[in-house]
Formats: C-alpha cells, sequence, structure tokens
C-alpha cells in the first residue's frame, strides 16, 4: 500500500467496492494531484458504466462487470505504488514521477492516466476476464458492449477537455493554447480502438510465453512514451 494512500493489498471484487476505493483516494489526495485527477474522470466512468450495468444496456453484464472490476484493480494496483515510482509499473511511472510536477494542466494528467489505463491496462483486463470467464474476446456480445462503453467515454472526455477548453482563455493565453495543441491528437475512442486490436493480439499468443512477454514489453514502454508526451510542461 503507497503512504497516504487507501488503496489495500487485496483487489476489490465488486464495481461498488471499485468505486468505493476511488472514493477514498478522490478524499485523500489533494485535488492537483495528478493521479486525482485522473481518479476524478475515471470515478465519474465507473459510476455510469455501474448505472447501466443492471439496466439492459449491456448484452452480457455479467462478463462487462468481472471486466470492470479486472480494470479497476489494475489501477489501484498501479495506485498503491504511487509513494514509491520505481516500483510503479512502467506503463503508469510517468504519471506516478510527475505527478507533483508544476506546469502540468489537470488535463494532461487525466488525460495521460486514460492513455496508461486503455493502452496497456484494458487489453490485459479483457484476455484474463475472458480466460477467467472461458469464453474469447470475440465471442458473443464481447466487442458489442465493449464498444457501447465508447458511448459512456465520449461523455466524460469531452466534459474533461470543456473544463480546460475555453475559446476566451485560449485567445489570450499561449500556455493554454499550447497545451491544447499538445493533447488534441489524444482520444479516447482511438485508445480503444488500439487496446483492442491489442487484445486480440494478446490473446492469440497466451499460450506463449516467450512472445506474450515481448508484446507486453512493447506495450508497456509504448504506452509510456505517450504518457511522456501528453505529459510535457509546456
Amino acid at each position: 500500500m503507497s503512504a497516504g494512500l487507501p488503496v489495500s493489498d487485496a483487489p476489490v471484487t465488486s464495481v461498488a467496492g471499485a468505486i468505493t476505493c476511488m472514493e477514498a483516494i478522490a478524499a485523500t489526495l489533494p485535488a492537483a494531484d495528478g493521479l486525482a485527477c485522473f481518479n476524478r474522470m475515471y470515478l465519474d466512468v465507473t459510476r455510469q458504466v455501474n448505472s447501466q450495468l443492471g439496466q439492459g444496456f449491456f448484452a452480457d453484464p455479467a462478463f462487462m462487470t468481472h471486466l470492470d472490476v479486472a480494470f479497476a484493480n489494475l489501477y489501484f494496483a498501479a495506485a498503491g505504488a504511487a509513494g514509491d515510482p520505481a516500483a510503479v509499473p512502467l506503463a503508469w511511472r510517468p504519471l506516478a514521477e510527475q505527478r507533483a510536477t508544476a506546469g502540468i494542466e489537470p488535463v494532461q494528467f487525466a488525460l495521460a492516466g486514460m492513455n496508461a489505463h486503455i493502452n496497456h491496462d484494458l487489453p490485459l483486463a479483457m484476455v484474463s476476464t475472458c480466460t477467467a470467464l472461458a469464453t474469447s474476446p470475440q465471442a458473443g456480445a464481447h466487442f458489442a458492449d465493449y464498444q457501447k462503453v465508447d458511448q459512456l467515454l465520449d461523455a466524460a472526455e469531452q466534459s474533461v477537455r470543456q473544463s480546460f477548453e475555453s475559446a476566451p482563455e485560449l485567445a489570450v493565453d499561449r500556455h493554454l493554447s499550447a497545451v491544447a495543441t499538445l493533447i488534441g491528437n489524444w482520444t479516447i475512442n482511438s485508445a480503444r480502438d488500439l487496446a483492442w486490436t491489442n487484445c486480440l493480439l494478446l490473446w492469440a499468443v497466451r499460450d506463449d510465453p516467450v512472445a506474450r512477454g515481448l508484446l507486453l514489453d512493447s506495450l508497456a514502454a509504448s504506452t509510456a512514451l505517450a504518457s511522456r508526451m501528453l505529459l510535457v510542461a509546456v
């Protein structure tokens, strides 16, 4: 457990438990902390997903529930090590290292967290969920349900960007304008499209330890590189 962070070593077992953990992290961290900026966005999305799980929105709510819990636990593992950035998984290390750096805007922290969680963690969570439930990524309604989450994420991403991107402010503040340019080409939907492709690749090599290890190493390194670019202080 990271000093000062209410993250248990035991994984959460329900979406409600994940929400409770995120709420505890939000109550503990200063609002300007880079991890807090991501946590706020993730908490909002998880609440939205949870509200849809029993409403017929997803064709296979049991699968999506398992996926959401597995996905959240990968974030909690990274957050639990955040007090020692060297111990944080490589994909999350840029955010852990720079979470208190001056000159980086909240939207940069939020998107860097989403980058790490989607581009790296989501393929792992999909594969582990399919393995646990004895299914495969392309079976049944898994891909259709996966795409439905994009509808919820669109609203979350736009909310974050709109809270930062004010046309009058951008017109007079070169710093804000530079940040807007920096983050303009990164989108959650594009990241999730890539994550799905990487999920299929991971699934294809799941029984080949060497290929799987090489793919995971490459995925972590490329994700970390993208986060470092998003976290440039401009």
